[in-house]
């Protein structure tokens, strides 16, 4: 059975908002949380992007889900080292419910410390090299590695879980998949793509759990949600290489500019009616994922968490 979980999108609130809705979250009956890990938000409306590791810190005090970073680049804005550091005091704070996912990022977060955006088959070597940094670290033990992009000195992390928090890799194509089913844990993404799946598991993912999530926009009409959908998130229907390119909001908010907005209405739900939401969920769970998130966009994230007690949880707890 699908495990449904709720995504904290760090680009549109404030850490207490954040924490808000993880608590309210777990009250409506979400099982997990995704948390997004940026340094800018995509553009200049969605307005916030506050640091994602004092975020889980707060939530980990004020519920009890398992979370799950969507994602976390560790290949340029931050040193791998770092990153296995923050991770393993998240999963002691969480008491080992706390999964690490990576990805080669974008951008938009990662050229703000001035190094050269490498292409997509370097950043996927870079994140292989960082995984394997982290793995070490994870271990406990002093180390000391000297790679072809990072290098550490007789480092070790103290403060550890009892056991690794397990590493997630996102993948949007089949070069990434495989890479994942390599390296990785598990395996996250935005698209319903049982072919995605395959390439993960046939290259050592078989068994492995899987993640994927999507966003809605609950409101009185359909037509008002879709507005909201389209000023806030149309950089999600952007095309090819450019989400991960752009460098600054203003550059995603010119791009998106050109999205229409019966491209939104093609993938996210809107709306009062329940029935689009169950169907984007069941699309995920027919191609296999075994967790699914869900994110409302913008500020009714009331009017949602009771929307989905009152008629989406029930419809789906009886199928």
């Amino acid at each position: 059975m699908t495990t449904l979980g709720y995504l904290l999108t760090c680009e549109e609130f404030d850490p207490k908002e954040l924490v808000r809705q993880a608590v309210r979250a777990q009250a409506a009956g979400f099982e997990r949380l995704w948390i997004s890990d940026h340094f800018h938000p995509w553009n200049d409306k969605q307005g916030q992007s506050p640091f994602v590791w004092s975020v889980i810190g707060a939530v980990s005090q004020a519920c009890s889900l398992p979370v799950t970073t969507a994602v976390t680049c560790p290949i340029m804005r931050i040193h791998p080292a770092v990153i296995a550091q923050a991770a393993a005091t998240c999963a002691v704070q969480l008491d080992g419910r706390f999964a690490l996912g990576v990805g080669t990022g974008e951008a938009l977060n990662e050229h703000i410390t001035g190094e050269h955006w490498p292409t997509s088959a370097i950043r996927r070597d870079m994140l292989e090299e960082a995984v394997t940094v982290i793995r070490k670290l994870f271990s406990g033990k002093q180390i000391s590695h000297h790679g072809p992009y990072y290098t550490v000195e007789n480092a070790r992390i103290y403060t550890l879980p009892d056991e690794p928090p397990p590493i997630y890799m996102s993948g949007f194509g089949p070069k990434a998949a495989q890479l994942a089913g390599r390296i990785a844990d598990g395996f996250q993404c935005t698209m319903p793509s049982a072919e995605l799946l395959n390439v993960f598991r046939d290259s050592g993912g078989a068994g492995k759990p899987t993640q994927a999530g999507f966003k809605v926009c609950h409101s009185m009409t359909k037509a008002e949600g879709l507005r909201s959908a389209h000023a806030l998130w149309a950089n999600e229907q952007l095309p090819g290489q450019l989400s991960q390119i752009l460098p600054t909001p203003a550059d995603f908010e010119q791009a998106s500019s050109l999205v229409p907005e019966s491209a939104v209405a093609q993938t996210v739900p809107c709306g009062p009616d329940a029935k689009p939401y169950i169907d984007r969920i069941r699309q995920f769970a027919d191609a296999g994922f075994d967790e699914v998130y869900v994110q409302q966009i913008g500020p009714e994230q009331d009017r949602f968490f009771d929307f989905w007690e009152s008629e989406i949880a029930p419809e789906l707890a009886a199928a």
